[in-house]
C-alpha cells in the first residue's frame, strides 16, 4: 500500500505543478471551455504515458548511451513551445469560439514528446519504480500515473474554464493569452539556458 501512495504522490506532484501542458491546457480551458479542451488533454495524458512507457520498456539505455539526446531534445522542445506560446498570443479575442480554431488531440501528444519536463518525469519515474527482471511495478506505476495525470490535466481545463468568468470581454482574454503566451516562451527560454550552463 505505500508503494502505491508514493506512486500517487509522485504522479499527482509531477502532474499537477505548472508546466508548459498544463499552461496551454489552462489557456485552451479559459478560450473554448472544458469540452472542446478534452481531446488536448487527452493527447497530452495518453503521449506522456506512451513516452512513459516507452523509456520504461527499454530507451532509457538508450539515452545513457547518448547523454546529448536530451539536450537536443531541450532544443526541438523549446521552439515548439515557443511555436504553441505564438498561436496563442496571435488567436483572437473572441467570446464566441465556433469558427475559432482550438488545440488538438495531436498537438497535445506531440507538445508531451517534445515538452523535457516530461521526458525528466519519466526517467526519474522509470528510476524510482523498476526493479529488475520484473516489469509488474512499472506497469502498475505507469497504470497509476495514467489516471492522476488525466484528472490533473484535466484539472487545468476546469480552472481555465473558471477563469473564463473574469475574462468577460475581448480585451481581458487578449490579456490572458498574451500572458500564458509570454509564460510558455519564457519557460522555453529557460529550458534551454538550462541545458546549456
Amino acid at each position: 500500500m505505500s508503494l502505491l501512495i508514493a506512486m500517487f504522490s509522485f504522479s499527482l506532484a509531477m502532474s499537477i505543478s505548472p508546466g508548459p501542458v498544463n499552461m496551454v491546457i489552462l489557456s485552451s480551458g479559459a478560450n473554448y471551455g472544458v469540452r472542446k479542451t478534452f481531446s488536448f488533454v487527452s493527447g497530452g495524458t495518453i503521449g506522456f504515458t506512451l513516452l512513459l512507457l516507452f523509456l520504461g520498456l527499454g530507451f532509457s539505455k538508450v539515452i545513457d548511451l547518448y547523454p546529448y539526446f536530451l539536450k537536443y531534445l531541450a532544443v526541438m522542445g523549446s521552439l515548439f513551445i515557443v511555436y504553441i506560446g505564438c498561436l496563442i498570443a496571435t488567436s483572437k479575442p473572441k467570446l464566441d469560439v465556433k469558427d475559432h480554431k482550438r488545440l488538438t488531440f495531436m498537438q497535445g501528444f506531440l507538445l508531451q514528446w517534445l515538452n523535457p519536463k516530461a521526458w525528466v518525469a519519466c526517467m526519474v519515474g522509470v528510476s524510482l519504480f523498476s526493479v529488475p527482471n520484473s516489469h509488474q511495478e512499472f506497469l502498475t506505476f505507469s497504470l497509476v500515473y495514467f489516471l492522476v495525470c488525466y484528472l490533473s490535466l484535466f484539472s487545468w481545463s476546469v480552472l481555465g474554464n473558471k477563469a473564463a468568468i473574469f475574462l468577460n470581454n475581448e480585451s481581458k482574454l487578449k490579456i490572458f493569452n498574451q500572458l500564458m503566451a509570454a509564460l510558455l516562451i519564457i519557460t522555453a527560454c529557460f529550458l534551454l539556458y538550462s541545458q546549456f550552463n
